[in-house]
């Protein structure tokens, strides 16, 4: 099935995808990188991002007399759009900024260069980074990037009128049964249009005028900033290994008691309803910022976004202890892949190997917005992020700190999209209308179904 699904991306060139793409050059293997041989082409996404890898390039440059570095920027959407189309029609770039979650599809189309024998060190990355980009042939496809984790953002201003101090923000914890003191903490930051908390006799739930807890979305097939943090806490996994799976578990009666408790916040009035989301619209630092909830579960590639609020104070705290006596976060990490057809791969796997060593890495962390991915690009970003005055201790002590947290990573799998196509509806579903959660057995039985073929 894997193999016609590659002759199926390679074949819509000669079809109705390729007729429709009469803006590019064509289906021309191995020609349409837009790179020269004195040229690397480079894409990503993160515009806060794009400074701090123009620098890269100019140390870059020096290093390689005779080869320049041309850097493209594009939102998230239109990234994988274009990337996706450029696959098809010859245009894609020889290196890119991919995602863990985009991994397992892009290996599976067969679309990514080997990167073996480049000579890096994997011990010199924070732990499990490099081995995340494996493929199923035990070939590395990506040099790491960068890294981030999950943790707690909240209003300074409503956690204290509320009664609640950092200390007790840092000490939460749950179970699915009651919620237990994160529950509580939800509770009483939730205020209705007459000032009731959600905690005091009378609070109006059809009248919220600031939620305890921001939406995120439904969190679609991996929860990573809404229901994750929970479910990896109370000792459940996506799927039956570690990488490359070959079954989901949403099947599982604890992976939806949690998914019921969670999205019961909602009914309860606690959590912003489905309706208050949006992808760009309404995330959940502009639900805190605008004062509609006081409590946020966010990534710390947000941590410059959320220190840069007018009005608010932002804290940030751990994520809450669950029923195995651990916090759990997500830890992603992002990384550096080069095209299969890439124009100059010589220039290529040059220009990675430097993204993904220490001289690239300390230049990325002195701009203090991402944690690079080598423990010395950390620790220079820490420093960098300790002068602007944000404190990160959130987000980096998980991954130290391995007797109290538990971190983990996105799913990896075949067919990563169809796995997520199937799963946003029904999650959705639960969210918005109520939709039982054992919905979630049927989906689960489509997404195995499709991972046996």
């Amino acid at each position: 099935m894997r193999f016609r699904t590659r002759a199926l991306w390679r074949g819509a060139c000669a079809g109705t995808l390729g007729l429709a793409l009469t803006l590019v050059t064509g289906c021309a293997q191995g020609a349409g990188a837009g790179g020269s041989s004195d040229t690397v082409t480079y894409w990503l996404w993160d515009p806060n991002q794009l400074p701090a890898y123009q620098a890269c390039a100019k140390g870059f440059e020096k290093q390689h007399p005779g080869l320049r570095v041309r850097i493209s920027q594009m939102g998230w959407n239109d990234y994988w759009t274009k990337l996706t189309a450029g696959f098809i029609a010859g245009t894609q770039p020889d290196v890119f900024t991919d995602h863990i979650q985009k991994f397992g599809q892009l290996a599976d189309l067969d679309v990514l260069e080997p990167l073996d024998g480049l000579g890096l060190d994997d011990s010199a990355y924070q732990s499990g980074l490099a081995a995340n980009w494996t493929g199923q042939d035990g070939r590395r496809y990506g040099t790491p990037k960068d890294w981030d984790t999950v943790a707690l953002f909240y209003d300074k201003k409503r956690t204290e009128q509320a009664g609640l101090s950092a200390a007790d923000l840092n000490s939460l914890s749950w179970n699915p049964r009651d919620g237990g003191s994160f529950e509580k903490a939800v509770a009483r930051l939730t205020v209705d249009s007459k000032g009731r908390r959600g905690d005091e006799p009378g609070f109006d739930k059809r009248h919220v005028v600031t939620y305890g807890l921001a939406t995120g979305g439904a969190g679609d097939a991996d929860g990573q900033t809404t229901w994750s943090p929970f479910t990896a806490s109370i000792g459940w996994t996506y799927t039956d290994r570690e990488r490359w799976g070959t079954e989901y578990q949403y099947d599982s009666k604890t992976f939806q008691s949690v998914i019921k408790w969670y999205f019961g916040l909602a009914e309860k009035g606690y959590l912003a309803p489905f309706t208050d989301y949006g992808d760009s619209a309404n995330p959940p630092n502009a639900q805190i910022a605008s004062g509609r909830a006081a409590l946020a579960f966010d990534g710390a590639w947000m941590l410059s976004t959320y220190a840069g609020l007018k009005d608010v104070e932002v804290g940030t705290a751990f994520t809450p202890t669950g029923p195995t006596g651990r916090r759990a976060t997500m830890m992603n990490g992002l990384a550096d892949s080069i095209t299969k057809d890439a124009r100059n791969k010589e220039g290529a796997r040059a220009w990675v190997k430097y993204l993904a060593s220490d001289a690239c890495q300390e230049t990325v962390g002195r701009y203090g917005i991402v944690l690079p991915a080598t423990r010395a690009g950390t620790r220079t970003a820490v420093g960098a992020y300790a002068k602007k005055g944000i404190d990160v201790t959130a987000f980096t002590r998980p991954v130290t700190d391995r007797q109290h947290f538990t971190t983990f990573s996105f799913p990896i799998t075949n067919y990563a999209a169809d796995v997520l196509a199937l799963m946003r509806p029904t999650m959705q579903d639960i969210y918005t209308n109520g939709a039982p959660v054992s919905d979630l057995t049927k989906t689960n039985k489509q997404i195995n179904f499709l991972l046996g073929q």
